[in-house]
């Protein structure tokens, strides 16, 4: 178990760590969380392993005691994410998001939905696989950080409980958002890993020390040959 003494309270750091669960088989994601049942961390159901099976691995992996964020970033009219909404939030899940390019609208009825069903739900700002030129062509002239910051503001507004962010962006979001604003950051790599399809990414320490509430790890801990070993790996 990762606990850094350092740390307020000397809490285990595996809690910050959202490890996703990016795998093309059911038989892989349960291994994956019999491999990290214990350690602290989160499991991140994305796109991929809901695609392949739903909500049914939601009961199973919190038997096994893990909190989840369900990574499905709802992006359409406000009426069909509400409805949507209120069907996941029956899942057990812990966490939700859904894009903030939305709107406040949007944003406004999943937080009602979320909130009522007593669970978080957060905005995506700009995906960190995007840098200046991918916005650009997307008719977005603002840069990476200025975008972020906007969305984040209206998420905000809107009553998200945080958004999804790179950790580069963490800092000044913190700064102008509060302690309380939970900022989950992907792109997070180890020192020395590859970066992969990700453009703006940090180490987990530097993100921690940039502001970032909760960190998602894919490749680093999924692809490694002991997964528990690359969890605690991240703060050596």
């Amino acid at each position: 178990m990762a606990v850094n003494k350092d740390w307020p309270g000397g809490h285990n750091l595996n809690e910050k760590v959202m490890v996703a669960l990016d795998v093309d088989s059911r038989t892989q994601a349960l291994a994956l969380a019999e491999a990290l049942q214990g350690s602290g961390c989160w499991l991140k159901i994305g796109l991929e392993l809901y695609a392949l099976s739903g909500l049914e691995l939601v009961e199973t992996f919190k038997q096994m005691g893990f909190s989840l964020f369900l990574d499905l970033k709802l992006h359409d009219i406000p009426n069909t994410v509400e409805r949507t909404l209120k069907v996941l939030c029956t899942s057990g899940v812990d966490m939700v998001n859904i894009h903030c390019a939305g709107g406040y609208t949007m944003m406004a009825r999943a937080a009602e939905v979320c909130h009522e069903a007593g669970i978080k739900v957060i905005g995506v700002t700009v995906l960190t696989s995007m840098g200046p030129e991918d916005l650009r062509a997307i008719g977005v002239q603002a840069s990476p950080q200025e975008q972020v910051v906007n969305l984040a503001r209206l998420a905000k507004k809107a009553g998200l409980d945080g958004v999804v962010a790179s950790a580069q962006e963490a800092a000044v979001l913190r700064e102008q958002l509060g302690p309380e604003f939970i900022l989950v950051t992907p792109g997070i790599r180890p020192p020395g890993s590859a970066k992969n399809d990700q453009v703006r990414v940090v180490t987990p320490r530097e993100a921690l020390q940039a502001g970032s509430s909760y960190l998602v790890v894919g490749r680093p801990v999924t692809r490694a040959a002991d997964p528990r070993q690359a969890l605690a790996a991240l703060w050596e």
